[in-house]
């Protein structure tokens, strides 16, 4: 979005806050279409009491507060990184593809989701707010060099995120119940961009779940070296 904001000359950011909240929203509905089973599990082995339920519901909570810290605490910080600072973009992309290359070639381990690497997964998530830093890439590498199984990355990576989309959620929303928000977007328009997010959610999901199994991490390594040094020769 950075870099076709900068060619195209166009903001994409907060120019209609009721769509971007669509997008999110639908987002967020893909996720939990996808891993649905699995969270359906969990919640029945809260309720249960079940530890291991608890254990990855408390392991969310802790990777979440990171990205929220930083999100709180230094968001006029952050805003001032998307202003068109494409030699920026270029070099986070060429660190996700040192992080993609790093975890695509550790030996897979087994190690249980703990504590201390939710904390640390999500000090990943709260780094990848850097614009081009991916925030899936950096997460399911982060969690593979720590020596977790490929299939337990690439679910909790996705799901850490659905408490700060809903979070977000509420929080623009609440922009738009106090008329801070533009809302002129017509209903086709809106609901055709709440559908594709959904659409390609989905297919983003398990796409890539299939990948991060299969070890093919380094397609993505590629894609952002190529087109980090790009957006480095452009920028320079």
């Amino acid at each position: 979005l950075e870099l076709v904001k900068h060619l195209t000359g166009k903001d994409f950011g907060d120019s209609n806050l009721f769509f971007t909240v669509l997008l999110h929203a639908g987002t967020a509905l893909s996720t939990l279409v996808v891993f649905r089973s699995y969270i359906l599990d969990v919640f029945k082995g809260l309720f249960s009491g079940e530890k291991k339920a608890v254990s990855f519901s408390l392991a969310i909570i802790i990777s979440m507060l990171p990205a929220a810290f930083v999100g709180l605490m230094f968001n006029d910080i952050i805003d001032t990184f998307f202003n068109g600072n494409i030699l920026l973009v270029g070099f986070m992309l060429l660190l996700t593809a040192a992080l993609l290359l790093l975890s695509q070639y550790k030996k897979e381990g087994n190690k249980e989701l703990n504590f201390l690497n939710a904390l640390l997964v999500g000090i990943a998530q709260a780094i990848a707010i850097l614009p081009g830093i991916s925030r899936s890439g950096a997460t399911i590498a982060t969690s593979l060099l720590l020596g977790m199984s490929r299939e337990t990355a690439a679910r909790f990576s996705f799901l850490m995120v659905i408490p700060l989309i809903l979070g977000k959620i509420a929080k623009d929303a609440l922009d738009i119940l106090d008329g801070s928000a533009v809302q002129n977007i017509p209903f086709s328009e809106a609901s055709a961009g709440f559908v594709m997010a959904f659409i390609s959610g989905i297919l983003a999901c398990t796409w890539m779940i299939k990948l991060v199994k299969r070890s093919k991490l380094a397609i993505f390594a590629f894609y952002c070296l190529l087109v980090g040094f790009i957006a480095i020769g452009y920028g320079f």
